[in-house]
């Protein structure tokens, strides 16, 4: 029987970036199909690449071959080495210039990219996924597929866990609803169980445009990076600080603070602020938000559909059908869509290719933290999940911890180097896979 090689990526954030570009480097033709008609999804508002133990697990990727996107996120880099309340070594990218240098990088490794394609519907036959389809009859096939959709809205999640639709980036309204492949397949997901009533997590912060701010506050943030403005005490409410997605940024500071980075927009640590409490904060007084549209009253709801899998990223039930990103597991973080991604696509292309999957060591920070989320999205039967009580980041809260814990976190390349090669990783990414 002649083996179809193809892979199907379906999304294109950093975790689908990631997974075309390994799966393609690993030996096969790879498509990645879009809902809207930019890459990066959440990656357009963000830039926070490097801080904590995301710089150990960059230069873990880097040592095994997956480096090409972290290379992006340095050349477009607006500032580097920075520090802000519980976060040292960051850099941020600029969010304005990101998307077309990783759409270069993307079809710069030969993979054909799709945009304006909302997949509607799977076929599968005995465990095994034979196409993806949208509603206007495109349909394609291939040896293996990535689910990279994520888990942040769609538009109805949003209205029914959230304040309603926060007119983000994923642009609902006007590409369709995210969809997700593993549930159209038949293979059951979970969500995020916190504190709040409803399930899922606000995403944690918003852009606001530098112009609406007032001079002395722009000069200030391009010149550090990083600013920190005190609030009065009446409008400190450290209640949001559970309800936000990024653990690793639900310190004290957050609350007590306007904590702002310089991602090309002025980036503010916190789901959302009513705009008239916000203008009353000198320099402020102007300011309008630029992401999401509705950062006075709300922000996007995260992970509601995330899939049951295992070391691999295989999704359980289903031979030939992987995801990766924020689908994955409780993930936070473009780091961790990056470094997910290229597991999943690399394994991709080894499914499609009849050929042994890889289950990076846990005794590595990405092997570990692939891990953890996979012994806890486990349930009793094929395809089922429990809920999850936590999100994952290298870069804070308890995951950050184990890794100062295991010995794991270091920003020392060599010694990081010489640990992918003490378990036969040095640049794995880069072989095929026959």
């Amino acid at each position: 029987m002649t083996r179809d090689l193809s892979v199907v990526v379906v999304g294109g954030g950093w975790a689908g970036c990631s997974a075309a570009i390994a799966a393609s480097k690993a030996g096969a033709g790879v498509t990645l199909l879009e809902r809207t008609d930019m890459l990066l999804g959440a990656g357009l508002s963000g830039g926070i690449m490097r801080n904590n133990g995301r710089f150990t697990a960059a230069e873990e990727a880097i040592a095994m071959g997956a480096g090409d996107l972290f290379a992006v996120t340095d050349r477009c880099s607006r500032h580097t080495n920075i520090e802000f309340p519980g976060h040292r070594h960051a850099s941020l990218y600029d969010i304005t210039r990101i998307e077309p240098a990783v759409r270069s990088a993307v079809a710069g490794a030969g993979v054909s990219v799709l945009t304006q394609r909302r997949i509607t519907s799977v076929k599968v036959d005995s465990g095994y996924v034979v196409t993806v389809a949208t509603s206007e009859g495109e349909t394609w096939t291939a040896g293996a597929f990535v689910d990279s959709t994520g888990s942040s809205g769609p538009m109805g999640s949003c209205l029914r866990n959230g304040n309603g639709c926060a007119m983000c980036m994923l642009r609902c309204p006007s590409f369709g609803p995210r969809q997700s492949v593993c549930h159209l397949a038949g293979a059951r997901e979970a969500g995020l169980q916190t504190r709040r009533p409803a399930p899922g997590v606000f995403s944690g912060s918003c852009d606001l445009i530098k112009g609406s701010l007032s001079e002395d506050l722009v000069s200030r943030l391009e010149d550090k990076g990083a600013l920190v403005v005190p609030l009065p005490g009446e409008m400190v409410n450290t209640s949001k600080l559970s309800s936000k997605a990024c653990q690793q940024y639900a310190l004290p500071e957050f609350a007590e603070n306007l904590i702002l980075l310089d991602n090309g927009m002025a980036k503010m640590m916190t789901p959302y602020m009513p705009l008239d409490i916000l203008r009353r904060i000198p320099g402020f007084d102007s300011a309008r938000y630029a992401e999401p549209l509705s950062g006075g009253k709300s922000n996007s709801i995260r992970y509601v559909s995330i899939a049951a899998r295992d070391g691999t990223l295989k999704v359980n039930g289903l031979s030939n059908l992987f995801c990766c990103g924020e689908k994955s597991g409780p993930y936070v973080g473009h780091t961790e869509a990056i470094v997910t991604g290229a597991l999943a696509g690399r394994n991709a292309a080894a499914a499609a290719a009849g050929a042994g999957l890889l289950e990076i060591d846990r005794d590595t920070a990405i092997g570990d933290f692939i891990a953890i989320a996979g012994d806890e999205c486990r349930g009793d039967e094929p395809g089922q999940t429990r809920g999850f009580a936590r999100t994952l980041t290298f870069a804070g809260a308890a995951f950050f911890e184990r890794m100062k814990q295991r010995g794991l976190y270091t920003i020392d390349k060599q010694s990081i180097l010489r640990r992918i090669r003490q378990y036969g990783l040095e640049k794995i990414f880069e072989r095929p896979v026959t």
